[in-house]
C-alpha cells in the first residue's frame, strides 16, 4: 500500500495544528510548529486567504486523513463503508479509523506514533488472537486480543513508548495488560470515546456533493 513519505512536520504546518504525527518531538521544544506557526511554502508567511466552504470542508477532510496517515483513495474508501453501516456517517467513519490495528498499537502505548506503529506491525511484531498479523489496516473487534510477539518483547522501542504512557491516558474501549504486553479491545468506540479534534460532520458534507 502506497503511504506518505515525506516530511510529517510540515503537514502539520500545513493544517496550522498539531496532529502529532512524530511522537515526543510534537511535545517538546523542537517541534517545528512552535517556531514556525505558518502554512510551509514562501508564500505561507504572508497569505492569509479567507477559506470558502468548500475549504473549510477540505481543510478538515485532509487534517483527518493526514492524522491517521492515509492516502485519498484509502480514506475515501473508509467513507463509503461508513456509509454503508447504520447510523451517523461521520462517527461511523471515525469509529472504522480508531479501530484499525496500526491506530489500537499505538493507543495502546506499544509505539510513539501511529507511523511508528505502521512499521512495527508491518515487519511482523504483533499478534492478534495470537495470529501474527502484517496488515496494519486490518480491523478489529470487540474482544480481540493484540499482543507484543514474545521475539520482539526486548525492542528499545516499544518499551520506551510503554513508560511513557500515563495512567488514565488509555481510553476506555481499550484495555492494557502491561505485564504481558497485551491488550483487548472491550467495545466498539462512541464519539465520545475517540479523542480526535475534528469535525467528521464537514467530511461527510465534502464527500456528498
Amino acid at each position: 500500500m502506497a503511504r506518505y513519505t515525506g516530511p510529517v512536520c510540515k503537514l502539520c504546518r500545513r493544517e496550522e495544528k498539531k496532529l502529532f504525527l512524530k511522537g515526543a518531538k510534537c511535545f517538546s521544544p523542537k517541534c517545528p510548529l512552535e517556531k514556525r506557526q505558518f502554512p510551509p511554502g514562501q508564500h505561507g508567511r504572508t497569505r492569509r486567504t479567507k477559506l470558502s466552504e468548500y475549504g473549510v470542508q477540505l481543510r478538515e477532510k485532509q487534517k483527518l486523513r493526514r492524522i491517521y496517515g492515509l492516502l485519498e483513495r484509502q480514506f475515501r474508501s473508509y467513507y463509503e463503508k461508513a456509509l454503508r453501516i447504520k447510523g451517523v456517517t461521520g462517527e461511523n467513519l471515525l469509529r472504522l479509523l480508531e479501530r484499525r490495528l496500526d491506530n489500537v498499537v499505538y493507543r495502546l502505548g506499544f509505539a510513539p506514533s501511529r507511523n511508528a506503529a505502521r512499521q512495527l506491525v508491518r515487519h511482523r511484531h504483533f499478534m492478534v488472537n495470537n495470529r501474527p498479523v502484517d496488515i496494519p489496516s486490518f480491523s478489529l473487534r470487540p474482544g480481540d486480543v493484540i499482543k507484543v510477539r514474545e521475539k520482539s518483547r526486548k525492542m528499545e522501542l516499544i518499551h520506551a513508548s510503554m513508560r511513557k504512557m500515563k495512567e488514565g491516558r488509555l481510553l476506555p474501549w481499550l484495555e492494557l495488560d502491561k505485564a504481558n504486553m497485551a491488550g483487548t479491545v472491550l467495545e466498539i468506540p462512541g464519539r465520545a470515546d475517540i479523542p480526535i479534534e475534528a469535525n467528521e460532520n464537514l467530511v461527510v458534507e465534502l464527500y456528498s456533493k
